[in-house]
């Protein structure tokens, strides 16, 4: 009984310590800075490379051509799309055959009414084949203005036919622009003008250096189960003086190393300062969450 005493004892004794070291903060001594993304960026239409307006070490925002495909074919169809289009418009928009298939037909229906008025106080006065006559002539006129409807219907579906024509050729254009994702550096350039290219060859490597990722290790027994966004302080030695950088966990690999038990943790810091670089080495403090 004793024994059992003393076991229940120390298990509850290791889950305390357990506890109390899940609420201290986390030393990392080494970790290292690195890019946290690479992009191989590719064209997505084959053709001439007609340009490239960036070299090597080049810093550019999100948005930036960085190349540009020949795109003379394309640029004419999308002029061209743009004419129909506007051509389209200003038929949708013309209503006179309307006006005036409505104005014959009111002019129908109120001859038809005179002539039909006329017959039931003066029989004689009209003949019954002329009464037909504009009866026929009015339910033409009728017909005529639901034909002018149809047709202006038809040419405002056919704006939208052009728009997306016009869509298109725009989409044709920008497939032919090699376009920055994300802001960043340009560290190779595989591809120059005058070369041919293919959808998916990559043409430029850009890399991210506005957040970096900081990599480390961590003892297991340490962590506690969940470290995903938990705050980071980050310590560099840059060569002005030691420096601090905040930042949180974004991942955690969820297998323990079982050489050394340890697990990998990855924190991303923002450097839109930029002053890190990938391949800095420094030394990280976890706060656990809650705590």
């Amino acid at each position: 009984m004793k024994g059992f005493t003393m076991f229940v004892l120390a298990g509850a004794w290791t889950a305390t310590v357990s506890s109390l070291a899940a609420q201290e903060p986390i030393r990392v001594p080494s970790v290292l800075l690195r890019v946290s993304e690479e992009i191989d960026l590719a064209a997505r239409e084959t053709g001439l490379l007609a340009s490239v307006a960036v070299r090597p070490g080049a810093k550019v925002a999100e948005g930036d051509v960085l190349a540009q495909v020949e795109d003379s074919e394309a640029r004419l169809a999308h002029a061209q799309a743009e004419a129909e289009l506007a051509i389209a418009t200003q038929e949708a928009e013309n209503d006179v055959l309307t006006q005036v298939a409505e104005k014959t037909l009111a002019v129908a229906q109120t001859e038809l009414r005179r002539n039909t008025e006329l017959k039931a106080k003066f029989p004689d006065a009209v003949s019954q084949s002329e009464v037909d006559r504009l009866r026929l002539v009015a339910e033409r006129s009728a017909l005529e203005v639901q034909q002018a409807q149809h047709r202006r219907q038809i040419a405002k579906l056919n704006v939208r036919l052009k728009q997306h024509a016009l869509e298109a050729a725009e989409l044709a254009l920008r497939r032919r622009k090699i376009v920055a994702p994300v802001g960043g550096v340009v560290v190779e350039v595989k591809k120059h003008a005058g070369e041919w290219v293919e959808p998916g060859v990559p043409v430029l490597r850009l890399v991210r250096i506005d957040r970096l990722r900081v990599e480390g290790y961590v003892e297991a027994a340490l962590a506690p189960v969940d470290l995903h966004g938990a705050p980071v302080t980050l310590t560099i030695e840059l060569p002005e003086r030691k420096a601090q950088f905040p930042g949180e966990i974004v991942f955690v690999d969820p297998v323990v190393d079982p050489v050394n038990a340890q697990i990998r943790v990855w924190a991303e810091i923002d450097n839109s300062a930029g002053r890190l670089r990938p391949g800095l080495k420094g030394a990280m403090i976890i706060q656990p969450p809650g705590r």
